[in-house]
């Protein structure tokens, strides 16, 4: 048996208990791959994942933007919805949701109730205790058949075959782009990462996949002819038709699987978001079956769609965005969508990174676009300290555009400063941007932050 704490079952009273008590738990970073103490726990629940169908995502970048559209889309077919993302960006209970609304502080708390008897029995017949994700887990997909929900939208924490959410069987399995994040546990290459997340591809599952190189494509499509299920690929049986970027977002025309949905306003930034909503609609018209949607309930649910800490400006004068971009392929899609759709000049990076990531990526990605960039951490012991990510970053954009700031609300205050005083002396008078990026923790923080200051 493990030394780490075990906590007890005690019901909580208010959701600072119910928080306390599930981050006493194994830390998300903290990984024994197995899905025993998952299956366990929710049998003991009744498996409640089971009452209920489930359209599944995993992939590398787009997951909680993806699944939040899919969700919005699911409200508008007038479904009750249950959706499970992670991280949270400002509050755990953000992670469970139904018909698009995280649960409140009484409703988390009585979620948590429901389950945490069951969690010390799980925890004394197991090797190890069961972590904090597995607690979660378990919680969402039992609140999720108390409410009860008409359909489930269910984002993987990590990987896919022992993804803690891979506990049953999809009635559509979508995967977003993959590269490399994550290589500790899911693989140094692509293809590896290919290989694991691919587990939560089910027989007789319809399968939503999003362009792939030719390499992950293959093993995903393997997995799929290997248990009979049903695939779908972005660019062959849909695409993105058309984009415009738009004042507040862009305009989309997409080719779906039933039908043709043309300039649609999508609220958010970026390319990627928009083939992010191709996929969401795909994964949505593979579940309600062989009918088109309807042009209006498509148009409506697209306008309303959004995704916090993912390309959010949260203020203007001068615009601050936030983006929760942590791997060198997310930050190449948060600078092109930049460029697209914001053209600042100049652009002023405050950057807090996890020390585990790819770090040096995520530099090198956004050196080319920033005229500056302000090194600080969030309040986590994983983060990287500023003065080591600041190291790092000389050595990427050289030692005069490199600023230091270990406090979060003076980086992001020096941030303004530089955008407006630069704007103000070039040619785009007033043009001057900041994005806040680097982590999930480090956008909500400064989310939280710029949020009270309102």
């Amino acid at each position: 048996m493990t030394d780490f704490p075990v906590p007890a079952g005690r019901p909580a009273e208010t959701f600072n208990e119910a928080e306390d008590a599930l981050l006493s738990r194994w830390p998300e970073t903290k990984l024994e791959p197995s899905l025993e103490r998952i299956e366990a726990f929710t049998e003991l629940l009744g498996r409640p994942q089971d009452a209920y169908p489930v359209i599944h995502l995993t992939g590398t970048n787009g997951k909680t933007s993806t699944s939040r559209m899919i969700d919005t889309l699911l409200h508008a077919l007038n479904l009750r919805t249950g959706r499970f993302t992670s991280p949270h960006v400002e509050k755990m209970s953000e992670r469970i949701s139904v018909d698009g609304e995280p649960l409140t502080d009484e409703q988390f708390v009585q979620a948590f109730n429901d389950v945490a008897p069951y969690m010390p029995l799980v925890d004394a017949s197991e090797d190890h205790p069961l972590s904090f994700f597995e607690a979660v887990v378990g919680m969402a997909y039992a609140a999720f058949a108390d409410a009860p929900v008409d359909v489930a939208v269910v984002e993987v924490g990590m990987g896919g075959s022992w993804d803690a959410t891979n506990v049953m069987d999809a009635a559509v399995a979508v995967v977003l782009p993959i590269s490399v994040d994550h290589a500790k546990y899911l693989g140094d290459s692509a293809v590896e990462i290919a290989r694991e997340k691919s587990g939560i591809i089910k027989p007789g599952s319809q399968v939503i996949l999003a362009q792939q190189t030719a390499d992950v494509a293959a093993v995903l499509i393997e997995r799929a002819v290997e248990v009979g299920a049903t695939v779908a690929r972005e660019a062959m049986e849909f695409s993105v038709v058309s984009r415009v970027p738009a004042v507040g977002g862009q305009t989309v025309s997409i080719q779906g699987l039933r039908a043709r949905y043309d300039e649609l306003f999508l609220p958010l930034f970026g390319a990627h978001q928009a083939q992010n909503a191709a996929v969401a609609l795909a994964a949505v018209e593979a579940f309600a079956g062989e009918s088109p949607l309807a042009d209006d309930v498509v148009r409506e649910a697209f306008a309303e769609m959004s995704s916090p800490g993912r390309l959010e400006v949260i203020r203007r004068s001068p615009t601050i965005v936030l983006d929760a971009a942590h791997n060198p392929h997310g930050a190449e899609a948060t600078a092109a969508a930049l460029e697209d759709s914001f053209a600042f000049e100049p652009l002023i990076g405050v950057m807090g990174v996890m020390a585990d990531k790819d770090y040096e990526g995520v530099l090198a990605a956004f050196e080319p676009h920033m005229s500056h960039l302000i090194c600080t951490q969030n309040s986590t012991p994983r983060s990287m300290t500023a003065a080591e990510l600041g190291r790092a970053a000389i050595e990427v954009f050289g030692e005069d555009r490199v600023t230091i700031e270990p406090d979060l609300r003076d980086a992001i205050d020096r941030a303004a400063a530089l955008a407006e005083a630069g704007a103000a002396y070039g040619e785009a008078m007033g043009a001057g941007g900041v994005l806040v990026t680097g982590s999930v923790i480090t956008v909500g923080e400064a989310r939280a932050l710029l949020r009270s200051r309102r």
